[in-house]
């Protein structure tokens, strides 16, 4: 499984992701901040800013044809994975460290396990995701959240009897006060959004009224949480959840769904919105500022197929999206281009026999577009989360 949230990913009830036995390494030396500004991350919404962003494509040779990236931190490491989880094709995790001096991946998976996926990063050196150890034909694989720190694995699973069979528990994000947040599925198939403590090791549940099912998704330094849900009728929206009990709901105009897969300091919010259904549905990637609403970005590369993943202070963006030759890319978005570097090989590469490593795409010029009426809604009324 992929968990791109939400079937490339393996968020919102999907499968998982990961590979045993990768070597963690985790540098510190990589203190970049990709764009080069000082200014925080909404002052690229100026037509002028804009301009100068651009897209890289950033896939690990291992696998060329399968790369998501998930979450980017202010020191210009990226955390990811390849491998569509497809059975015999499983999720391998990585941190791509971007550096003037030089960039370069490093594999991190889970020790002893089938399918490793990183999905968030602080700037202290942590990572979060979940492993699996199955790789099945039906994709339906047990979850198992994970924090990593100074090269040691932690499993994280919610405190339960109400699991989904096999069991669903992911972490997808971290802040630097190393509170994560994530989710688990239950027995009916609805996810529940928790928030962990790393240091003090207890759990909060997320939750609003009038939701069925829940996913916390991003956490900032300030203690925004970031995520989505689906309302009881059946319609998913974003959120962003302040620390004093307060709700923003986020539908991008026009949009079927919107989903929330990350925030910054500048609660500068992140994600993906569908239009149509079925075989028509397309997906773009978004951002939201209480300052300047939503604009909608979607990769050249990939219009249609465009899902934004995490964010940073300094406005840069990951995610992925599908080319034309139906390959999963991921894709930076920055001040400047990159390239990918050498992928350093595994010591069993999963990339498919007959598969020719490809260069990276190069970089192509942003779409970045504002949306017709942003639509943003404040709820304050009852109890929307409880900690």
């Amino acid at each position: 499984m992929g968990r791109g949230k939400i079937a490339a990913l393996g968020i919102a009830g999907a499968v998982v992701a990961g590979v045993a036995g990768g070597a963690f390494v985790l540098s510190g030396s990589a203190r970049l901040s990709l764009s080069d500004h000082s200014t925080r991350a909404l002052s690229r919404h100026s037509s002028h800013a804009a301009s100068s962003w651009s897209f890289s494509t950033l896939d690990n040779q291992n696998d060329p044809t399968f790369n998501q990236l998930l979450g980017i931190n202010n020191h210009g490491q990226i955390a990811g994975y390849f491998g569509s989880g497809a059975q015999g094709h499983p999720n391998q995790g990585y941190l791509l460290n971007l550096s003037r001096n030089g960039s370069w991946y490093a594999n991190e998976n889970v020790p002893h396990t089938v399918q490793t996926q990183v999905t968030g990063l602080n700037d202290l050196g942590v990572t979060v995701g979940f492993w699996s150890g199955q790789n099945t034909a039906s994709q339906s694989n047990d979850n198992i959240g994970f924090y990593a720190s100074g090269g040691h694995f932690h499993s994280v699973v919610f405190p339960t009897r109400n699991n989904a069979s096999p069991p669903v528990n992911q972490l997808l994000g971290v802040n630097d006060s190393d509170v994560a947040v994530g989710f688990y599925t239950d027995a009916k198939g609805n996810n529940h959004g928790y928030a962990y403590s790393i240091t003090r090791h207890w759990f909060h549940t997320v939750r609003m009224g009038g939701t069925t099912s829940l996913t916390a998704t991003g956490i900032n330094n300030e203690g925004d949480i970031a995520g989505f849900f689906t309302n009881l009728a059946g319609v998913v929206k974003a959120f962003l959840l302040y620390p004093d009990g307060r709700v923003t709901t986020l539908a991008f105009p026009g949009a079927a769904s919107t989903q929330a897969f990350g925030v910054n300091d500048a609660r500068e919010v992140v994600g993906t919105y569908t239009t149509g259904s079925g075989n028509g549905a397309k997906t773009f990637g978004f951002t939201w500022s209480p300052f300047a609403g939503f604009r909608s970005v979607s990769d050249p590369l990939g219009l249609g197929t465009t899902t934004i993943n995490g964010v940073n202070d300094a406005g840069d963006l990951v995610g992925f999206y599908t080319d034309a030759a139906g390959n999963t890319d991921g894709l930076l978005w920055a001040a400047s281009r990159h390239t990918a570097p050498v992928a350093r090989g595994l010591a069993r590469p999963v990339t498919p026999a007959g598969t020719p490593a490809q260069p990276a795409t190069p970089a192509t010029s942003v779409t970045v577009a504002p949306s017709p009426t942003p639509t943003a809604t404040v709820n304050t009324s009852g109890q929307p989360t409880h900690w």
